[in-house]
């Protein structure tokens, strides 16, 4: 039987992902953690041998809003709620760094054997939202896609924010030379939507799905062969918070038993997270993923599953 796989997809963003409904009073100590949490990943990452695919905002590839400038693409979204404009925000804001650019970290996980650089679009940009085209997405990929290559990054791989797209925006991905992308859990409390049609119920049942399998493990067979592929999300790493301290154990449960489901019947098992997650509660959020690696470790031990990163994984579809 074919070994299962175990990846890691994470939605590296800074305060870009997050400044449309936090702000840097409230949320900045996160970002700012960022900084510390990205190289103590990639060190339990490397004693675990976990391969790891890291959605990055183009924005973050930038030291400087002046370096930003001249790489800006002429079409942008258009949002009907002006609080999703990235490039609004960037014209009336102070850019400081620490919150915004990141390139020595993604020097750093360019240099991590089994560490992949993808994209996580340009400017966050949110596909599902009113008044955004096509054009204007493929637009925003090809930003994304000149910065990274002028840092030696070949993009081949998309996650979506929000884990808002459809399959006209897929489209565009492999038009621009994309392979694989992370899709939502097969559920329909996960099906991709705009922030105007999520609601309660939709995020009380994911929330109930991180302790108590309500949906399923999410394991997903190695896909066949084709120009673009989809490997599905499995679970999102909720972070610790000491106010649901006590259903550790269940949210613990529910992750290691989708792994064992993955190792035992040769699926994919994926598991993703923003590393500004883990800004708060550094040492809890750490304590808690390496139990998680210690179950992965044990069952690669035992050569019933491996880690891939996401194009890794799309390499595998071509040559079994």
């Amino acid at each position: 039987m074919r070994k299962g796989i175990f990846t890691i997809s994470l939605d590296f963003e800074l305060f870009w992902g997050v400044r449309d409904h936090r702000t840097l009073e409230s949320y900045g100590g996160n970002i700012r953690n960022v900084h510390l949490v990205v190289p103590r990943l990639l060190e339990l990452f490397t004693k675990y041998n976990v391969h790891c695919t890291w959605a990055t905002v183009g924005f973050l590839f930038f030291k400087d809003r002046k370096e930003m400038a001249g790489y800006l693409p002429s079409s942008r979204p258009e949002y009907e709620k002006k609080e999703y404009d990235p490039y609004s925000y960037l014209e009336q804001n102070e850019l400081e760094n620490i919150y915004h650019f990141a390139p020595a970290l993604i020097e750093q996980i360019k240099n991590t054997p089994g560490q992949e650089v993808g994209t996580h679009t340009f400017c966050h940009f949110y596909t599902l939202e009113k008044n955004t085209t096509v054009e204007q997405f493929q637009s925003d990929l090809r930003a994304a896609k000149r910065i990274a290559g002028e840092k030696g990054i070949t993009i081949n791989s998309i996650v979506f924010p929000r884990n808002q797209y459809s399959e006209a925006h897929i489209s565009a991905c492999l038009q621009e030379g994309i392979k694989i992308y992370r899709g939502n859990e097969l559920s329909r409390v996960y099906k991709p939507t705009s922030r105007e049609n999520e609601n309660y119920f939709r995020r009380a049942i994911r929330f109930g799905d991180t302790y108590v399998n309500l949906t399923g493990h999410h394991c997903h067979p190695l896909p066949p062969p084709g120009e673009i592929i989809n490997i599905p999300a499995s679970r999102f790493l909720r972070p610790y918070t000491p106010k649901f301290k006590m259903l550790d154990g269940f949210k613990f449960s529910r992750i290691q038993g989708g792994i064992k489901f993955a190792a035992n019947h040769g699926l994919i098992y994926q598991l993703w997270w923003h590393p500004h997650n883990f800004g708060q509660y550094m040492d809890e959020n750490f304590s808690f993923l390496e139990r998680v690696f210690k179950v992965y470790q044990q069952l690669e031990s035992a050569k019933k599953i491996e880690s891939l990163n996401l194009v890794e994984i799309y390499r595998r579809t071509t040559n079994p």
